[in-house]
């Protein structure tokens, strides 16, 4: 099948757009500032001393300022969820861009490290230079105290030097805890390091505080490379007939014609000498509104979760998962969002990012998670909300308990499921634990799915273990007959798919007939199901929604970007915490 290219440039147009013009306006940035430095008559002395280390690294800490100020605001996640709720923001199109939040964060992260790469090594070479070509002429815009000074004294007795090799340090040690293979193994050791970036951030302050990089101030009174003279033999020099026979008496290396002291153009003599200043100071500029942005973000936030929820029921279901169910005062969601909870029994500082499989409505104020025991924090987490006898039991009724330890939540946040009730048809995948975010928006069509724009529901959910689709084939069937009592049986079409048997395959149940005949066993055919879906759906926009293995969502992706003879376009949405 061949690319759609309606279908393409609603999933990647805007996306690719917005990156052009961020890597435009980082090549402007970058090419404005290495030529101002290399042209630029202020910088006329410094560059004839560090050369093209000068431009590379005034041109790569610009770039780094304006990535340093860009990467803050992905992680404003208060801001992005009250931008999509927003009725401001009207266009689907436009909430889907925010979506990419978290890739642009990355992306970001990426060019800092590479900027930061060209900066340091720029900086190596204008040490070099400053021993090397040491100024006797003007001492004042020498970094060096003496001709061929030892360069590593630029590194550590400086504080542009020793900030720069803190900065570097403590780069390395956010990045590299941030591959994808240390969050997995250890997302203790993630969190740690990345909350390093204050640290990062006030050392960036202090680097451009050193004063090293020094340009000319008087450039009326004194133009850049003329022959300084003071005062009495300046006037002495306009009373001589012949100036040029002066000059090439005591400046023998000569001047062309051009240069002659005796046209009205000629700037090549001064009586003043040209006054050097260190560089304002520009970093604070470029990342004290984000940093504010942020920091007045993180300061809402602890306010809105400094009290702790009340938990009301803890479930265990099979395969190792866990339901929470809680109620808060004034807690409002919407379908699709997640929150962060934070246990201090289990870590004084660690929190994790669980999808609300259910959100409070108008009638009702309980909202609860599910999550999967991965993990150490998972663990212990279990093991204090559940005595350890009651756990290897497949399901448990709701348990009231006064000894719950204490939890708090932070959010909701924003997600692209949101906006899945926004389109007239949606395609929503699930794999396994993936199911999460889908129960939220199943739990609200049960309460009135008639307010909403959605109209028809694909739902087809993959598991390895049978015993996973219990974890809400209550819900699954309850919707099922609530639509067929309503006379919508095509308003939802349940596709469960077992991907692994072990010979004899068990029934779900027989109060689960509903879903026993929609199981299917082996992998989703998912070429010939985008097809049907196509085919039901003339001309229609439906909007594809994925949570689970990264396999499935790139075969997902790559569907929904081919071409249909149908009219049919997907739009694809994939989950991703910022």
């Amino acid at each position: 099948m061949a690319v759609s290219w309606r279908s393409w440039l609603a999933n990647e147009g805007v996306k690719h757009l917005c990156l052009f013009i961020w890597l435009s306006l980082n090549a402007f940035l970058f090419w404005k500032t290495f030529f101002l430095y290399k042209q630029g008559p202020e910088f006329y002395y410094i560059y004839q001393m560090l050369g093209l280390g000068l431009c590379l690294s005034r041109a790569s800490a610009a770039i780094l300022n304006l990535n340093c100020s860009f990467i803050l605001f992905p992680m404003c996640r208060t801001l992005l969820s009250y931008i999509r709720g927003s009725q401001k923001v009207p266009s689907r199109r436009t909430r889907r861009l925010l979506d990419k939040s978290r890739t642009f964060h990355i992306t970001c992260g990426i060019t800092i490290c590479i900027f930061s790469g060209v900066h340091v090594a720029a900086h190596l070479l204008n040490a070099l230079n400053f021993s090397v070509n040491y100024n006797k002429e003007f001492p004042e815009l020498n970094a060096a105290t003496h001709q061929d000074e030892d360069p590593r004294k630029f590194l550590f007795t400086t504080v542009p030097g020793l900030t720069g090799v803190c900065m570097v340090l403590v780069l390395f040690l956010m990045v590299t805890a941030s591959t994808y293979a240390m969050r997995v193994s250890n997302y203790n050791i993630f969190w740690y390091t990345h909350n390093l970036f204050f640290v990062f951030y006030m050392l960036l302050i202090l680097h451009v505080s050193g004063g090293l990089l020094k340009y000319q101030t008087n450039l009326d009174t004194h133009s850049p490379g003329c022959i300084y003279l003071n005062g009495t033999l300046y006037q002495n020099i306009h009373s001589l007939d012949n100036i040029s026979k002066y000059i090439n008496e005591h400046f023998p290396q000569g001047y062309s014609k051009s240069d002659d002291p005796t046209n009205k153009a000629f700037k090549k003599i001064c009586m003043e000498k040209p006054i050097f200043r260190a560089n304002f100071p520009q970093t604070w500029i470029w990342i004290s509104g984000p940093l504010c942005l942020y920091f007045a973000e993180r300061l809402y936030r602890c306010i809105r979760s400094s009290k702790p929820v009340t938990i009301l029921s803890v479930i265990s279901h099979p395969s190792d998962v866990m339901e929470v169910r809680m109620i808060k005062e004034n807690f409002k969601a919407r379908p699709g969002q997640y929150i962060i909870l934070h246990c201090p029994s289990v870590s004084a500082v660690e929190n994790h990012p669980f999808t609300l499989t259910m959100c409070p409505t108008e009638t009702k104020a309980t909202f609860g998670v599910h999550f999967k025991i991965v993990g150490d924090w998972t663990e212990q987490f279990r093991d204090l909300l559940l005595p350890p006898s009651s756990q290897d039991s497949e399901s448990l009724p709701f348990i009231q308990s006064t000894k719950y330890p204490k939890l708090y939540v932070d959010g909701p946040f924003g997600s692209p499921f949101e906006e899945s009730l926004n389109y007239e048809v949606s395609l929503c995948v699930a794999g396994g634990i993936g199911v999460t975010p889908f129960a939220s928006i199943l739990n609200t069509l049960l309460d009135d799915w008639k307010q909403y724009k959605l109209r028809r529901l694909y739902f087809i959910w993959v598991c390895r273990d049978i015993q996973s689709f219990l974890w809400f084939a209550d819900l699954l069937c309850i919707l099922h007959n609530k639509f067929w009592q309503e006379n919508r049986p095509d308003y939802m079409n349940i596709q469960l798919y077992l991907s692994r048997t072990d010979g004899i395959q068990k029934i779900i149940g027989d109060k689960y007939q509903a879903l026993n005949s929609r199981l299917c066993i082996g992998r989703p055919p998912w070429q010939f199901l985008f097809a049907q879906i196509a085919k039901c759906n003339r001309g229609k926009t439906v909007g594809v929604f994925c949570c689970g293995p990264r396999s499935i969502s790139k075969i997902l992706h790559k569907l929904s970007n081919h071409n249909n003879s149908y009219g049919t376009k997907f739009e694809y949405n994939k989950e991703s915490f910022s």
